[in-house]
């Protein structure tokens, strides 16, 4: 069952998330920010993450670049409320970048596509 790693500030959003992909047969565990995020890295190793753009007192897209540079076989998701990121170089950097709805199909498509061309670690 892939591991899926969900980072955002926003408890509601982490909550339907991870019961949405469980529903889809993930194992899901959820981070409230980049810190937390990181200390679930190193506890154990994930198939996935889905990752927030703007939390409180950490950008996404900082972690984005610090897990390309440490975690290149983890794919990451970026999920945000902004369209302005699309942008921004570094939005680049993630597998998918999906704009933030109460329709997840996308996110979860975009889950699917991610996890079937997943790197070899």
């Amino acid at each position: 069952m892939p591991k899926i790693l969900v980072v955002d500030d926003e408890d509601d959003l982490r909550l339907l998330y991870a019961d949405e992909l469980q529903d889809e047969g993930y194992e899901v565990v959820t981070a409230g920010s980049g810190q937390e995020a990181r200390q679930c890295l190193e506890r154990e190793p994930f198939d996935l993450m889905i990752l927030d753009i703007q939390m409180r007192g950490e950008s996404g897209l900082d972690l984005l670049k610090e897990m390309v540079r440490e975690r290149e076989e983890l794919p990451v998701i970026l999920c945000t409320a902004f369209s302005m990121y699309k942008d921004d170089f570094s939005s680049w950097l993630a597998d998918a970048y999906v704009v933030k709805s109460s329709d997840l199909s996308e996110l979860k498509e975009q889950v699917r596509k991610a996890l079937a061309k997943k790197k070899p670690a």
